[in-house]
């Protein structure tokens, strides 16, 4: 189609902006998380109500960890959750790219 925007064109554009490209790159680890939380359930095939029992938690508590847009993550749950699921937790501190 002429004249049409391909997303990751206008994504490449929009994150010249330090505003947008800020608020994009916190968006991107809450996203990741609850993604990898998700796959992780789903690959152990467990669901939620299953993975919240042996949390001793609720099925909406891993709704909730597992929702894109939830940013209320504690890191001692996600230790437990890590335990329960035999993973660990990994967080590190890695240099902006500056554009």
């Amino acid at each position: 189609m002429e004249g049409t925007v391909k997303f990751k064109d206008y994504l490449k554009e929009e994150l010249k902006d330090p505003e947008f490209y800020e608020a994009f790159d916190e968006e991107e680890v809450y996203a990741s998380l609850a993604i990898q939380i998700a796959k992780i359930r789903q690959k152990n095939k467990l669901t939620q109500k299953e993975l919240a029992k042996r949390l001793h938690t609720t099925q909406q508590t891993i709704s909730r960890l597992e929702n894109i847009r939830n940013k209320s993550y504690s890191l001692q749950t996600l230790i437990k959750l890590a335990r329960i699921l035999d993973k660990r937790v990994s967080v590190e501190f890695s240099d902006v790219v500056k554009k």
